[in-house]
């Protein structure tokens, strides 16, 4: 039996435990109050996974395909505003560096690869803590395990992804430096989305705010902004010892 105040995962993980189809619920004083069916709570908890995902990418939880416009609007719109911010605050790092990708154009066909993996590893990270602090597979207050672990996947996937982009790119741009840039700026991104999206639901949880909520969007532009910061700095940086050992 389970009692009326008991919490929905614990419910389940008996119903898995004892291998029942249904399960008895009662209040305080023992008394019958209903019955928990298997194949109801499985669809209870595909439910709450559906709204979890829609939540992520800015959508309203008990957002249907058959809600009215206005209705979704009311949802969509105001994620969409604070994208749009987000999104302002990467285009403001691209745009502080706009001297060096006016003189080498060929910077600005790699930006999007780059920042484009970085949101991708973070996703997976994203989306592997999002099912653990549902599940109650972690402790949120000793994150420190987790983070070395996806700190360490984002890094050995950084330099995997980096090392095969920085090839593709030196000879795309016939130019070694171009790879160089990519390459490192790619380790450097991947391994920040891996701390970043293992990190920014459990801060959130921390916050008591619900960490699949627009979770997405806040990684977004963690990895843009860093994917960029990380590809223009790098670049510049090359520059400069270029031109310091012609002066020299």
């Amino acid at each position: 039996k389970v009692y009326v105040d008991d919490d929905l995962d614990d419910v389940a993980d008996k119903l898995i435990e004892e291998k029942l189809l249904a399960v008895p619920v009662v209040n305080d004083a023992e008394e019958l109050k209903g019955v928990i069916v298997a194949t109801q709570l499985v669809k209870d908890f595909q439910e709450e996974g559906f709204e979890d995902a829609q939540k992520m990418f800015g959508a309203g939880s008990d957002e249907h395909a058959s809600s009215g416009i206005g209705y979704t609007i009311r949802q969509r719109l105001p994620w969409l505003q604070v994208n749009l911010l987000t999104a302002f605050a990467a285009a403001a790092v691209v745009g502080a560096f706009d001297g060096i990708i006016a003189q080498y154009t060929i910077l600005a066909a790699f930006l999007p690869v780059v920042a484009g993996q970085g949101g991708n590893a973070g996703a997976q990270a994203l989306a592997v803590m999002l099912r653990a602090i549902a599940l109650d597979e972690i402790d949120v207050r000793k994150p420190r395990r987790v983070l070395v672990k996806e700190a360490m996947v984002g890094l050995l996937n950084g330099v995997a992804v980096g090392v095969t982009a920085g090839v593709v790119a030196g000879f795309f741009g016939n130019n070694v430096a171009l790879g160089i840039v990519v390459a490192v700026a790619m380790v450097i991104n991947l391994f920040i989305a891996g701390v970043a999206g293992a990190s920014i639901p459990m801060v959130m949880e921390r916050l008591g705010q619900d960490p699949a909520q627009s979770s997405n969007i806040i990684l977004t532009t963690v990895t843009d902004i860093i994917g960029f910061a990380a590809f223009l700095g790098l670049a510049v940086f090359l520059l400069l010892i270029y031109m310091v050992g012609l002066a020299f």
